[in-house]
């Protein structure tokens, strides 16, 4: 791709409100081996979120987890749901959401040296439209076929959302974009745009833009009101208290008028879910629920982790965790006096926040000071009857090339980390990868994420 050519499309085109990134001549290249270990990631993301919903639900129930043992976990349900609104959990318990799960699952890969490694799982990703307009920028290069078939991922998307209103031949679709989320609107807008050139009914609205009439959900037209068959949430349930509107939605959703997708379930947006895979009482349970191959997938691709808990422990007790001074902790607190080698660790809120998505709540245990560590333990500890946080073992990622424009327009050879972002759509026991965002920052970002002296590309497949 030309330089100038990028630079005009994306004056164009506004993808995120405010955001500007780095350019490169070529999108990412990823070979068919690779290719095939995403589609098995993606398939084992798929497993496991449909684990986690059996495991929720049966905790929430007090059933056994077990078919032919008596085990029960009632506290994972409590962790889940600590927090939350009961309204909330009244409805993500309820018969109208089991067995529901999210309908897009894009994983945070970082490549290490001994592979991919996952940070989290995103069940309302931002990223869908950006990179659907990525892989059409850059498909007109015959040299770099992207990843997915054309349109993979407008298509894919609009498929998962029709697929909830099988009545309709044309179903009205509206993504609804909050306020906290107004950052990711010109990309839906785009989306949307795309897919009404294609014939269907998807608008891109703010969440106020909708309105209720005679049970069922609205928006304006041209001066008349048109009814909406399905919703796409886009805002985490965190942000539910801030939608004026978000009472109108579910009350539409509750009367079998819209139906709404990703569902109200917000144990799916915690990061504690990928401590509760690595918790040794809940070993059995995984190994039953999730074939072996997933498993193998899963071992390797989620590092140890830990949900930071202070309740009080007896005299004898210690945390299953890591150390501190080459000891067990008997209290998170005493991770306060880990050496900095011991503080290869990420400390992170789990969900619910404002501060949960955008790295914004991220602390890197060996990056900063043991009195700014110590501090982040404390917030933590002190803040776990609301919120809790995960410590995560910090796997640093290694050092990639990529050709990069210059802010001048010259090709230059960067180097950097890398985070791959695939996204997956679901379809039943099954799931899409419909293409990737490839996240290239420079080599000192410990923290890898969108900002401006990143590039952000589109994925290829090569030989």
């Amino acid at each position: 791709m030309d330089f100038t050519d990028l630079q005009e499309a994306f004056a164009r085109q506004e993808l995120f409100e405010g955001k500007t990134w780095r350019k490169s001549p070529e999108p990412w290249k990823l070979s068919a081996e690779i290719v095939s270990a995403l589609e098995g990631i993606g398939q084992a993301s798929l497993d496991f979120y449909k684990a986690l919903e059996v495991l929720y639900s049966r905790s929430a129930d007090g059933k056994k987890l077990l078919r032919n043992k008596e085990v029960y976990a009632p506290w994972v349900a409590e962790y889940l749901d600590r927090g939350k609104p009961s309204e909330l959990v009244a409805i993500s318990r309820s018969k109208a959401c089991k067995g529901m799960i999210p309908p897009v699952i894009r994983p945070d890969l970082l490549v290490t040296a001994e592979g991919f490694s996952i940070t989290e799982l995103d069940s309302v990703p931002g990223g869908i439209g950006l990179t659907a307009y990525l892989n059409a920028l850059y498909e007109g290069d015959s040299r770099f076929p992207i990843l997915g078939e054309e349109k993979a991922m407008e298509k894919a998307f609009y498929r998962r959302l029709a697929s909830l209103a099988p009545e309709k031949d044309n179903p009205v679709i509206v993504i609804a974009v909050s306020e906290e989320s107004a950052t990711y609107k010109p990309e839906m807008d785009w989306l949307a745009d795309r897919l009404q050139l294609m014939g269907h009914r998807v608008f891109s609205l703010h969440t106020d833009e909708v309105f209720p009439l005679g049970g069922g959900l609205y928006f304006d037209i041209e001066g008349n009101p048109e009814k909406i068959d399905v919703v796409y949430r886009f805002f985490e349930l965190f942000d539910l208290a801030n939608i004026k509107t978000s009472q109108f939605i579910i009350e539409a959703w509750e009367n079998g008028e819209i139906a709404l997708d990703p569902p109200l379930r917000p144990f799916f947006e915690e990061k504690s879910t990928l401590a509760l895979y690595h918790h040794h009482l809940l070993r059995e349970f995984w190994r039953e629920s999730i074939s072996k191959k997933s498993r193998k997938i899963l071992d390797s691709l989620i590092p140890k982790s830990w949900i930071v808990d202070p309740s009080p422990l007896p005299p004898g007790a210690a945390i299953d965790g890591p150390l501190a001074q080459g000891r067990q902790l008997h209290s998170w607190m005493d991770l306060a006096e880990a050496s900095q080698k011991e503080r290869n660790l990420v400390l992170k809120i789990s969900g619910f926040h404002e501060t949960a998505w955008g790295s914004r709540s991220v602390v890197i245990g060996n990056d900063v000071s043991k009195e700014e560590w110590t501090s982040s333990l404390t917030e933590a500890c002190d803040g776990a009857d609301s919120h809790l946080h995960v410590i995560q073992e910090f796997r640093k990622s290694v050092r990639l090339s990529h050709p990069i424009y210059s802010l001048n327009g010259e090709v230059y050879e960067a180097s950097g980390r890398l985070r791959l972002n695939p996204y997956y759509f679901v379809s039943g026991d099954k799931v899409e990868l419909a293409g990737a965002l490839a996240t290239f920052c420079p080599p000192d970002k410990k923290i890898i994420h969108g900002m401006e002296d990143a590039a952000m590309l589109p994925c290829s497949v090569t030989e």
